[in-house]
């Protein structure tokens, strides 16, 4: 009688250190390789959840590596070589329309932000006809927002002012100040990480425009193999970003820590602008947005006018969506009222 007590205590004490434990520890711990695709702010979400432990909080042991451009990335992701990467939907929909099986699972920021920075010479759209704007590659987001902004002043991309494929953010300071080429986009307070320019202006700001350009931007992005077999994984992932999400937006001085963490020369300018603007824009609850991503796979389809594509062939909302519906959003960031 005593031994069966005895393994009754026992049973008892063994389930309630059980319940004691949190519910995160209880994951064992997926191993997941991570991208992000810039050191800026708008990236930051990435790096905050890893800094910050989100992704080991919800059993993910994450390598988070940088590919400095949405279509390295997209490669990256279908060779397998990343798991759940940042990619616009720009890449995800001119991959889509070649064959690829990418789908975006979430976005934390659906907009596109950008400014065109041109010489102070140029004092008009008009004044940049025959000249060139400089860009990292074709199909990247500086691609996109450079010919939007161009269409926006009534500039007929390609025609009216050349786009040159230059490299990064440091390549094109540099074309541009040596007259090579007129202007480059540049996201909201880069052009204060520039160094010292040659005289410039900003043309164009995208967030100054009333309606803003939709653009799946800062989103996660896998492939529907992946997700079929690690959908688990994925959804802890979406997790661990949401969170970041939160302290992004409600942390100024601790996330601007780890941005200058990550972005070298992060002067105190930056900072507070790409803070301010980039705070604006993380979607509480982050689905893709479907008119940009409709606007991205029209442009893919004119390139591959064969191919027979549908929004819902890119985007799967279904993590998050799911998310919503449990509860955790709101756990995160409080009901609203």
């Amino acid at each position: 009688m005593r031994d069966r007590g005895f393994r009754r205590s026992l049973l008892f004490l063994v389930l309630m250190l059980a319940a004691a434990i949190p519910w995160t520890a209880s994951y064992s711990q997926e191993r997941v390789r991570l991208a992000y695709s810039s050191t800026d702010a708008i990236n930051a979400i990435w790096t905050v959840a890893q800094d910050l432990g989100f992704y080991k909080k919800h059993g993910l042991d994450s390598d988070l590596v940088y590919i400095g451009s949405t279509t390295i990335s997209v490669a990256a992701i279908l060779a397998g070589d990343i798991h759940v990467g940042n990619a616009a939907g720009s890449g995800v929909a001119f991959a889509a329309a070649r064959g690829a099986d990418l789908v975006s699972v979430g976005c934390f920021i659906n907009t596109l932000v950008y400014e065109l920075v041109v010489l102070e010479s140029v004092k008009s759209p008009e004044d940049l006809k025959g000249k060139a704007i400089g860009i990292s590659r074709f199909g990247s987001v500086s691609d996109v927002a450079a010919r939007e902004m161009l269409k926006g002043v009534g500039l007929k991309p390609m025609e009216d002012v050349n786009i040159l494929q230059i490299g990064g953010a440091s390549d094109r300071a540099a074309a541009f100040s040596r007259g090579a080429i007129a202007g480059f986009p540049s996201p909201p307070g880069n052009v204060h990480l520039t160094g010292k320019l040659v005289p410039y202006r900003i043309l164009v700001n995208m967030a100054d425009i009333e309606k803003r350009y939709p653009l799946p931007f800062i989103c996660a992005v896998t492939t529907k193999s992946y997700l079929a077999k690690k959908r688990d994984a994925a959804k802890r992932v979406i997790m661990a970003m949401i969170e970041a999400g939160h302290y992004f937006k409600t942390n100024r001085e601790g996330t601007q820590r780890i941005v200058a963490k990550y972005l070298r020369g992060a002067n105190k300018d930056y900072l507070e602008d790409a803070y301010r603007s980039t705070a604006k824009l993380i979607e509480r609850v982050p689905y893709t947005t479907r008119e940009g991503m409709k606007i991205q796979l029209d442009d893919a389809l004119k390139v591959n006018p064969g191919k027979k594509l549908t929004v819902d062939d890119l985007i799967d909302d279904s993590i998050v969506r799911e998310l919503e519906k449990q509860g955790f959003i709101d756990r995160v960031y409080g009901k609203k009222g």
